[in-house]
């Protein structure tokens, strides 16, 4: 689109994480990242939504170490970059990391059975 201030990918993420399609949302991002890999913020965001997807398939290993790096990559960049209030966003991963089991890997079972937090992601242009 003409006139967008970031790459079409950076807001179809939005669209895609709001939606709960983490995967596609990995890919996004990942191809705004790969022209620049300086970009912790983008490797932050893709890995929140990588995090979301193991857990939901139960990787509960794949997933703490996701919200981890992610939490840390996006710590230099609060409180808004890319348009993005990233306050929420730590918060989520506070949220996600303090109610994963101390377990590599659940059923999908036990995956529903558990009170995971939610966000949804609104740019502020």
């Amino acid at each position: 689109m003409k006139g967008n201030k970031y790459p079409e990918e950076y807001y179809l993420f939005f669209e895609k994480f709001n939606q709960g399609e983490y995967y596609e949302c990995h890919d996004l991002l990942e191809e705004i990242w790969m022209t620049d890999k300086r970009n912790k913020f983008l490797q932050g965001m893709l890995q929140v939504a990588v995090a979301i997807y193991h857990f939901e398939n139960g990787n509960i290993y794949g997933s703490r170490a996701l919200f981890q790096s992610s939490y840390t990559y996006l710590q230099p960049y609060r409180p808004i970059y890319w348009d993005l209030d990233l306050e929420p966003v730590i918060s989520f991963i506070e949220k996600g990391l303090s109610v994963l089991p101390d377990k590599k890997r659940i059923s999908l079972d036990e995956v529903k059975a558990i009170d995971f937090p939610t966000i949804k992601l609104y740019l502020q242009e």
